[in-house]
């Protein structure tokens, strides 16, 4: 059995401006084409009825041409979702390694994210030093910045 992780999937209330966002704040590329998919076999896989979604893949950085994508898509028909916290069971943040969190920081609020809390610095006995901080995209998804300085 081989098992290989693929992507991560976010539903947008507005694809387009969700994919720019990360695009610009964190330099994923889109993987083309657009995706306009509707019919028995989506209402099928998703236990919907009539639905229809529209989007696109971003490739993730640091991994090459095959590497995993985040999958933005908007479903034509939606209910307002839950807004996560920390500490909210089910999938909580995306992460990313970063070489410069306070650079990367400055970007995302740039391009229209938010912070959940405040930057942190900590030294992990036996492992280094964690630079890291919890933000939101535009659209209210938590997201980890982080930067591992190993110990010496």
């Amino acid at each position: 059995m081989t098992v290989r992780y693929a992507h991560t999937n976010i539903i947008a209330r507005d694809w387009r401006k969700l994919a720019a966002f990360y695009e610009q704040a964190l330099g994923c590329t889109p993987v083309p084409p657009e995706r306009d998919l509707s019919g028995d076999w989506l209402d099928r896989l998703t236990g919907l009825s009539g639905c229809r979604l529209r989007g696109m893949h971003l490739r993730l950085p640091g991994y090459g041409d095959a590497g995993p994508t985040l999958e933005i898509f908007s479903y034509d028909d939606m209910p307002e979702g839950p807004r996560m916290a920390p500490n909210t069971p089910g999938l909580a943040h995306l992460a990313f390694a970063v070489d410069d969190v306070a650079a990367v920081t400055r970007a995302f609020l740039d391009h229209g994210g938010s912070l959940v809390g405040e930057p942190i610095v900590r030294d992990i006995s036996g492992l280094g030093r964690l630079y890291c901080v919890y933000a939101r995209d535009p659209e209210g998804n938590m997201v980890e910045l982080q930067r591992w300085d190993p110990a010496s």
